[in-house]
């Protein structure tokens, strides 16, 4: 019974990086394709800051984490709250790898931009792989919830009334 779990557990993960992988990259065009529906903006970037890029890997994972099927979250209690946790940390790392390498070289690389949406969507479900049966994740899940809804109501607020900084700004 374990391997079969850990089996489908492992399929499940698999499918989320790449739903987050082909969902994360159209989604860099949706707003373009759908000129410029400001419900559409909500979930996809509207201009090319690097806050707008987090949303490539925090949508895909938060929508992907609604895909839970019950029997997972019964034999893996954990599951849900290491997803989102793992799309935190693989979100988090989007402007940490871009402004260190951007900053190394004085300029961004399209090709090592898009490199870092790849990777950070692969660190977001390696995480949760490696944290799904953590007991700390499952007692932490409450404020695990609460960020993902700051988070949510951040990108929305900031989609349309971005602060005045760096991060917000297109490179």
């Amino acid at each position: 019974m374990q391997v079969f779990f850990m089996k489908k557990i492992h399929l499940y993960l698999i499918s989320g990086f790449i739903f987050t992988a082909v969902f994360g990259t159209l989604s860099h065009f949706f707003y373009g394709w759908s000129d410029g529906n400001p419900l559409i903006g909500l979930i996809s970037p509207v201009n090319e800051s690097t806050w707008e890029h987090m949303k490539l890997v925090f949508f895909p994972v938060l929508i992907w984490s609604f895909f839970i099927t019950g029997s997972g979250s019964k034999l893996s209690p954990a599951l849900r709250p290491a997803l989102l946790l793992g799309g935190f940390i693989g979100t988090l790392m989007i402007p940490v790898l871009f402004y260190t390498y951007s900053g190394i070289l004085g300029h961004n690389v399209t090709g090592i931009d898009i490199a870092i949406f790849f990777v950070n969507a692969f660190l977001a479900f390696f995480c949760t792989w490696r944290l799904q049966n953590s007991r700390i994740i499952y007692q932490k899940r409450t404020v695990i919830y609460i960020l993902t809804v700051l988070f949510l109501v951040l990108f929305i607020l900031f989609t349309f009334l971005p602060p005045d900084i760096g991060l917000f700004a297109e490179p």
